[in-house]
C-alpha cells in the first residue's frame, strides 16, 4: 500500500502496451439463475448464530434507510454479521388507459427486517452503534429498551412477504357486484349505478346506469368508478 508521500514509477505506454478490447462475455444460464435468486425462498429462515429484529424507521424512508444500510455493511465488512435486511411489499398490476403499471405498496410502513450475528445473545455494540447511527432509523423494536428478536411464526410470515412477486401480478379489484358506485371519469361522470359484473382478467367492471330513464350496462376500467357513499 502506498501513502501520499509514495509514488510508484510507471513505465511510458508503447503500442505493445495499449489495452486490448476484450469482448463483454455472453450471459450464461448461471447469470440467470443469480438474476431470480430471491433471499426471502433461497436462504433458510435461520442461519446459524443470526437472528431478526424489526428496526423502526421513518416513514416512507424504508427503501432508502435500508439501501443506506446496505452500503455501510459493505464498507465497514460487516457482511458475515448483518444479513438480509428486507422491506416487504405487495406489487400490483393494474390497468389505466390500456397501459399496464405496477404499484407498489409496503406491508409494514414504518419499519424494516435486520438479519444479525449475536455474541453472547446480544447484538455487538459496534454493529448497534452502526445500525442506530444511519439516518431515518429510529429504535429496535423490544421491551424495557431491549431489542427482542422476532418469533419464528412472525419470521416465516415476513419473509413469505418479502417474496419477488410473480412475474404477472394479478389485477387488484376492490369490487364485488352490487355494490354502488360513482363513475368519476369518461363521458358518463358523475352518474351513479351498481356494479353488474367484474372483470379481473381486463381489469375492467360492468356498470348498470340509468340513462334516459333506463337501466343500461356500460363497460369502465376499474379506476374509472370509486365506491359511492351510501
Amino acid at each position: 500500500m502506498t501513502t501520499e508521500h509514495e509514488q510508484i514509477e510507471q513505465p511510458e505506454a508503447t503500442d505493445v502496451d495499449k489495452p486490448v478490447e476484450v469482448p463483454e462475455p455472453e450471459a450464461t444460464e448461471t447469470d440467470a439463475e443469480e438474476a431470480s435468486f430471491d433471499p426471502a425462498v433461497d436462504m433458510p429462515m435461520y442461519r446459524q448464530g443470526m437472528d431478526w429484529f424489526v428496526l423502526r424507521v421513518a416513514s416512507n424512508k424504508e427503501g432508502s434507510v435500508r439501501d443506506t444500510l446496505q452500503r455501510k455493511v459493505e464498507i465497514e465488512g460487516l457482511v458475515d454479521r448483518i444479513g438480509r435486511i428486507m422491506v416487504p411489499t405487495e406489487k400490483t398490476r393494474t390497468l389505466k388507459g390500456g397501459k399496464q403499471r405496477i404499484s407498489e405498496t409496503k406491508l409494514y410502513p414504518g419499519y424494516i427486517f435486520v438479519e444479525m450475528m449475536l455474541e453472547k445473545g446480544r447484538i455487538p455494540q459496534d454493529v448497534f452503534f452502526l445500525i442506530k447511527e444511519t439516518t431515518g432509523v429510529g429504535d429496535f423494536v423490544g421491551t424495557a429498551g431491549k431489542p427482542t428478536p422476532m418469533s419464528p411464526a412472525e419470521v416465516e410470515k415476513m419473509l413469505f412477504d418479502s417474496k419477488m412477486p410473480d412475474a404477472e401480478p394479478e389485477v387488484k379489484l376492490e369490487f364485488s357486484s352490487g355494490d354502488h358506485v360513482t363513475i368519476n371519469e369518461g363521458p358518463f361522470e358523475s352518474y351513479e349505478g351498481t356494479i353488474d359484473e367484474v372483470m379481473p382478467d381486463k381489469g375492467m367492471v360492468r356498470v348498470l346506469v340509468t340513462i334516459f330513464g333506463r337501466q343500461a350496462p356500460v363497460e369502465l376500467e376499474y379506476w374509472q368508478v370509486e365506491k359511492a357513499d351510501d
